[in-house]
């Protein structure tokens, strides 16, 4: 038996029933996204529609004509509300895995200052660098901001956002990438007696005018606090892969195997490879398909957003080509990031649950109190002893 968790970053489809908590009431990113395509009354998204996505998205009473509901969707649908506090990347993945938080991470405050003279303290004896910024930003405008300054050997850039991370950006002539790794090592550490949940490289190169981030970003997660699915899978002999970002988000907790490639149509490709494999072993492939968040939510581009998941859909057949009769394929995201609402950060939303088994008729499994729902539905499949314990009762 194989199973795949593919995570489409920050596909959310509409305002969770806490939104307005987090200042994120109306926020719908599918919406928005779909919206850049209004002038065609359609998205260029036949296979995930023909799964059932727009029946997902019926189901929180936020129909999108773009993308509609289908009578006969191939997947069991439902809808997914996040129970941990937060709506950031660890969280919303922890959840999906299993495991809920009942206190939320450390969120810094959005002005200067934003960290506390005793982190700032510490960090700057224990790397001997100067902190730049200390302020809650955009990465590439701080980076265009600053960037002048920490070329100078001013220090590294710091900064955060409405998530719980801890950003250090510095441009790699000044800074090798080993040494920025090294730096992120050592905030780690620190930013641990604080509860934070990332620690995040952000090497950056070019000229004044002209930055540009690399491809050499690094995430340093707090350690979890107990086993989520992937744990329990390797213990019962089911062969676990993460590919993308996984490996960082779970401390490479759980995982056999770990492909940290960058970008969608690398992660994509790399998921085709694994699947071409057939081991033979019973396995479960979890995969981060970043782009939608990274490139396109934060910054703000609906239609750019569009064209990522456009990509994704055109790979479905592959995918779904490589599944045999106890095989099963779950599509969801991790939380939402509304390229048409305001600021530049994540919002608190439902997100897409989609399970598909060839041969299987879809059906409604509707509303969902937790994203651990799919830890659950793993679970089951593979016939766990435990399963139970990932469900919310």
């Amino acid at each position: 038996m194989r199973g795949i968790i593919l995570v489409i970053d920050s596909f959310g489809i509409g305002a969770a029933p806490d939104a307005g908590d987090y200042g994120d009431t109306g926020a719908n990113t599918m919406r928005s996204v779909c919206a850049s395509a209004a002038a065609d009354e359609w998205v260029p998204w036949p296979n995930l529609i023909a799964l059932g996505l727009g029946n997902c998205s019926e189901l929180v009473g936020d129909p999108i004509p773009q993308c509609p509901a289908v009578p006969q969707p191939t997947a069991s649908y439902g809808a997914l509300a996040e129970r941990s506090q937060g709506k950031d990347t660890t969280t919303g993945h922890w959840e999906l895995a299993g495991v809920v938080l009942e206190e939320g991470f450390r969120v810094f405050a959005p002005e200067f200052p934003s960290f506390p003279a005793d982190l700032v303290r510490r960090f700057e004896a224990g790397t001997g660098y100067r902190i730049l910024g200390n302020i809650a930003a955009s990465g590439t405008v701080i980076i265009e901001e600053l960037g002048e300054e920490q070329m100078r050997g001013a220090g590294v850039i710091c900064y955060t956002s409405a998530d719980s991370v801890f950003q250090i950006a510095a441009h790699d002539a000044v800074v090798p990438v080993d040494e920025l790794y090294r730096i992120c090592g050592i905030a780690r550490t620190i930013c641990d007696d604080y509860n934070v949940a990332r620690v995040i490289a952000r090497p950056f190169t070019g000229s004044p005018g002209a930055f540009v981030r690399t491809a050499g970003r690094k995430d340093y997660s707090i350690d979890l606090p107990g086993p989520t699915i992937l744990d329990r899978l390797l213990e019962h002999g089911v062969e676990t892969v993460g590919i993308g970002k996984i490996g960082d988000i779970f401390n490479h907790q759980g995982l056999a195997h770990d492909y940290p490639d960058k970008g969608n149509s690398g992660c994509l490709k790399r998921t085709m490879d694994v699947l071409s494999a057939r081991t033979g072993q019973d396995q479960l492939v979890f995969v981060n398909l970043v782009d939608t968040d990274m490139i396109y939510g934060h910054r703000r581009d609906p239609a750019g957003y569009c064209r990522a998941v456009t990509e994704i859909d055109r790979y479905l057949p592959q995918i779904l080509a490589q599944l045999g009769p106890d095989d099963f394929l779950i599509i969801t995201a991790d939380h939402g990031c509304d390229p048409g609402f305001t600021g530049s950060d994540h919002t608190r939303e439902y997100v897409p649950l989609l399970l598909f088994q060839p041969g299987s008729a879809g059906k409604k499994l509707g509303l969902r109190r937790s994203f651990s729902d799919v830890a659950a539905q793993v679970a089951a499949r593979f016939f766990l002893p435990d399963a139970r314990q990932f469900a919310i009762q």
